[in-house]
């Protein structure tokens, strides 16, 4: 089982109030959401192997510097007095980070980030990597794409806490987009993703990169089409699909994960103890965790 580790504590934050703090006042409504998503997912999957998959890095500069839009909208824009535009909203999430870090490396929950690759590439070497089955959970779509069924692979995507899961393989992928997992990287570059920055070919919604990837294949044979007189294109979706292929050259190294970052030594294996007992008894104490960190430790060792 990978965690899109982000991902979920992002969840848990707007899922668990604030309300949820630590003896000295400090919000820990993410980190102990994050357990108890942990836990849940344990009790309910029972994987053998689980992995906490960490952005090292989020944004990474090989992919900007091939499409810069990427994730520009998250980066805060300054005003020439150099203060934000926006109202300055409390950071209350960021602090939470480095107490899930400590609390998942005193359990002996394997976690691995990896400089400069995103959570989505060290879940997409990992996967390649698998000699068996692989629960992916997240709640991105953008990793639909590693989801095939002659590997055993799915995504675990969380509709209501972790409790409730959507379990997308190729015959829902099939049904909902019309392209099984290899296909979902064509068709999310062709259609765009605002929450990405991933301009997408203006005038190519998804349906009608569903109906093109139907009809060609894949972005090659799209492309090809293009240059070709007697493909069924439509004017306007020859002019638009010739007009964005600078774009569209550049686009499946941004929008595909990687699966060969180069991974540290690690123990995926499943604590049934904590791997730091003194350790994570002082975190449990200083951050409030006793009820989230117990009934994860029930789990862990039922």
């Amino acid at each position: 089982m990978l965690l899109d580790t982000a991902s979920l504590y992002f969840r848990a934050y707007f899922g668990v109030p604030d309300s949820v703090r630590a003896p000295d006042g400090t919000p820990v409504n993410a980190a102990r959401g994050l357990l108890d998503f942990i836990a849940r997912l344990v009790q309910d999957h029972r994987p053998d192997e689980l992995v906490a998959c960490w952005d090292n890095d989020w944004r990474p500069q090989w992919r900007v510097d091939l499409i810069p839009t990427y994730k520009a909208h998250r980066v805060a824009e300054e005003t020439p007095a150099g203060e934000t535009d926006e109202e300055e909203i409390p950071d209350t999430l960021s602090p939470q980070v480095p107490i899930i870090e400590d609390v998942l490396d005193a359990l002996g929950i394997a976690r691995v980030g990896v400089t400069p690759y995103e959570a989505d590439d060290v879940i997409g070497t990992l996967t390649a990597r698998a000699s068996g089955p692989v629960d992916i959970v997240t709640g991105d779509r953008d990793l639909y794409q590693l989801v095939d069924d002659a590997r055993q692979v799915r995504v675990l995507y969380p509709l209501k806490g972790v409790g409730t899961l959507q379990l997308t393989d190729e015959a829902w992928l099939r049904e909902k987009y019309g392209v099984d997992g290899a296909g979902y990287v064509d068709l999310a570059l062709l259609r765009g993703d605002p929450s990405d920055g991933l301009p997408g070919v203006p005038g190519i919604g998804e349906k009608t990169a569903a109906k093109l990837l139907d009809a060609y294949g894949d972005l090659a044979g799209i492309m090809a089409a293009v240059d070709d007189p007697k493909a069924k294109l439509t004017p306007s979706q020859r002019k638009r699909l010739d007009e964005a292929r600078d774009y569209v050259a550049v686009a499946p190294k941004v929008v595909r994960v990687a699966q060969d970052v180069p991974l540290p030594d690690f123990d995926p294996a499943l604590p049934r103890e904590p791997h730091d007992p003194a350790a994570l008894e002082a975190l449990a104490g200083q951050w409030g965790l006793g009820g989230a960190l117990q009934r994860l430790l029930t789990t862990l060792r039922a």
